[in-house]
This record gives structure tokens, C-alpha cells and sequence, in this order.
């Protein structure tokens, strides 16, 4: 008997991968579907659907939920969720859908047919809808945001509806030994005897900081899955594979043995700190992690939110809302006179006595060699 926490939701994984004879005629039947092509975050979201990392969704969100995720974290039957999950089209081509048609989703870079939808609800989204999602999710409407860019730049008509997936895309391939499913990780974490385990959400390689916060949840936790975005990010942030492999030597030389596991997932990033926070704990619950490090401007971009505005959200949603916790840590540097990494917490000298290290420091550095 499993003693990790349970899947969003409380019914088990919910996967909504098609596999064997019913993903051959799937497929085979879509050939004569009208196409909807998805951009590289509509096909990570799909994905995710498909391997159950967003259970207990069943497929892209209607009208009524959007606008309730949107304004109060809950969706129309109530159950909580932080970030719309939709999909758009132009609205020519939603004109010529019928509302309960099925419709073919291909990923509008490879071509690949990804998965089917039968679309339920079609909705207009207007420039004042669009804003509104920005305002509430991105907390700004500016364009410099690069993810409030990509929902102004979406199509004007959101698609809703139940889906089935027939792919992974080239994740399992290109990242081969690092991408893996909620299933996946659960039955490692089993195997380990593990119940505690807290996530440490990356999209960089780890700087010293970041170590020292796996460390500290080391300490509490059965163990650490380094756990990193494989998506799309923004110009200037470091590939995946070249991240994978840096990760893959500290945890070797650095860490002891059998204490940290690296994986990956396929969602883009959408830098919108706070309640992107929110939504990273509550897929990592469906990946089988009790906690979630909260470190400083958690899914942050620019100067867009407060070095601890994601601390503080999961103190302003529903209780029970989520079984993740956050496992919150302050500042973290290199004191000279402590002779170490420490905390603000931990930590009594002063400012002149810290090394204070970012990510967008550390690529600066790197970049200038």
C-alpha cells in the first residue's frame, strides 16, 4: 500500500493516454478529422493531460471554468486549480466546428497528430478577456511579460472539451532516462520506501543556493526530485540538455547517494510566479511529492512580483485545497564569516558578508565567460 500522498483530486491518476488496438483506430479515424493546430504550450498541457500529471482534468476548460480559475482558483464543480488549461483557434475555424464534432490536435511544429477532442463549448476571447486572464493570472497586462505575450498573442476562440492523447511527442526519446511520467516517479518513490518527498522545481542548472535548499528538505524528507521543466522557455535561459547533465553531476558528486532523483516534464514555462507556485505543487502531488521548495521569486521573470509573493499565496487559498505543501525558505548565500551557505534565518552578520547568488546572475557570468 502506497504511502505517498494521493493524486489531485482524491480518486488515483488519471491518465488520458490511449494505448494498444483503441490508440490504432483512434488514430486511424482522426486521418478524416478536421486539424487543430496547437502551440508548443497547448501540446505540453496536452501531454500532461494525457499522462495524468494534470488529473483529474478530462480535457481543455470551458467557459464557466476558465472565468472561475481565473478569479477564485476553482473550477465550476469546485475543485481547485490555479491556471486556465485551454486551447484556442481563429475564429474561422471555429465557425466552421460544430459544437460535439470531434476534432484531430497536431502540434503546429512537428505536424505530429497529438490527440483528439470533442468539442463541447466554443468561446469568444476578446482583448478585455484576455487582459482579464492576464490580470488575474500574471497579476500585469504589459507585453514585456513574456507570458502575458503568449495569452495576448493566442487565437480568439477557446475549443473546450474532453480529450484522448496518443502521444508523448519526442520527450520520452530526447531526454531519454530524465522525462517520466506520474506513474513513473510514484513507483520509484515506492520502491525507495519513500513517503516524504519534497520537489525542487528547476528550469536552470542548480547554483549553490539551490543545492543548500535541496539540502535543507533532505534533512526533513525521505528525499529530493529535482524536477525540471523540459518545455519551452525564454531567449538567454539554458537548454535542457545541457541542464540535465549539470544536475546529473552534482547529484553524482555532490549529494548523498540515493537521496535525490532527477526527472523532467514537458510543460513550457509561463513565469507567472505566484500562482504558477501553485500549479507546480499541485502536479507534483500527481507525480507523487509531499512538499514543494519555495525559494526566492518561485516561477518569477523580471521585477514582476515579490521576492516571497509565492510564500505567501498558499496561506490566502481554501485550506485543503492542496496535500503539497510549500516548504518555504528564505534568502539563501555564502557567508564568509559563517564560512558557508546559511539563510537570512540562520544567518547574523551582515550584508557586506554575503554572496548572494541568481540564476540571472549566473548566466550573465557565464555568458560573459
Amino acid at each position: 500500500m502506497s504511502k505517498l500522498v494521493k493524486p489531485h483530486g482524491g480518486k488515483g491518476l488519471k491518465p488520458l493516454m490511449l494505448q494498444g488496438d483503441e490508440l490504432a483506430k483512434a488514430k486511424e479515424s482522426a486521418k478524416s478529422l478536421t486539424q487543430v493546430r496547437m502551440s508548443s504550450r497547448e501540446t505540453g498541457d496536452l501531454i500532461m493531460l494525457g499522462i495524468g500529471g494534470f488529473t483529474p482534468l478530462e480535457g481543455f476548460m470551458g467557459k464557466a471554468d476558465w472565468k472561475g480559475v481565473c478569479e477564485n482558483y476553482t473550477m465550476a464543480d469546485g475543485l481547485f486549480w490555479p491556471i486556465p488549461i485551454t486551447l484556442s483557434t481563429n475564429k474561422d475555424q471555429a465557425d466552421s466546428i460544430k459544437e460535439g464534432e470531434e476534432v484531430a490536435l497536431v502540434d503546429e511544429e512537428s505536424g505530429e497528430l497529438m490527440g483528439t477532442m470533442v468539442v463541447n463549448e466554443k468561446y469568444e476571447m476578446t482583448k478585455a478577456d484576455k487582459e482579464f486572464e492576464c490580470r488575474h493570472v500574471f497579476k500585469t497586462t504589459e507585453m514585456e511579460h513574456p507570458g502575458v505575450a503568449k495569452v495576448m498573442e493566442q487565437a480568439d476562440v477557446n475549443l473546450a472539451g474532453p480529450v484522448k492523447v496518443f502521444s508523448e511527442g519526442d520527450f520520452p526519446t530526447k531526454y531519454k532516462g530524465i522525462y517520466m511520467t506520474p506513474e513513473e516517479t510514484r513507483r520509484i518513490f515506492d520502491e525507495k520506501g519513500w513517503s516524504t518527498v519534497a520537489a525542487f522545481q528547476t528550469r536552470n542548472p542548480m547554483h549553490r543556493s539551490h543545492e543548500y535548499l535541496a539540502k535543507i528538505a533532505i534533512e526533513i524528507c525521505d528525499g529530493v526530485l529535482i524536477h525540471q521543466l523540459l518545455g519551452k522557455l525564454k531567449p538567454g535561459d539554458i537548454p535542457a540538455d545541457v541542464r540535465s547533465e549539470a544536475i546529473g553531476t552534482l547529484i553524482d558528486k555532490y549529494f548523498v547517494n540515493d537521496t535525490v532523483i532527477q526527472a523532467g516534464y514537458p510543460l513550457d514555462m509561463r513565469y507567472a510566479g505566484p500562482r504558477e507556485a501553485l500549479l507546480h505543487a499541485l502536479f507534483r502531488q500527481n507525480y507523487g511529492c509531499s512538499h514543494l521548495i519555495v525559494g526566492r521569486d518561485h516561477a518569477g521573470v523580471g521585477d514582476y512580483y515579490g521576492p516571497f509573493d509565492a510564500h505567501h499565496i498558499f496561506d490566502e487559498i481554501p485550506k485543503g485545497s492542496l496535500e503539497t505543501q510549500p516548504l518555504k525558505i528564505d534568502w539563501t548565500f555564502y557567508c564568509t564569516k559563517c564560512d558557508g551557505m546559511a539563510s537570512m534565518r540562520t544567518c547574523c552578520h551582515g550584508k557586506e558578508d554575503r554572496m548572494l547568488l541568481s540564476g540571472t546572475k549566473l548566466r550573465k557570468m557565464l555568458s560573459e565567460g
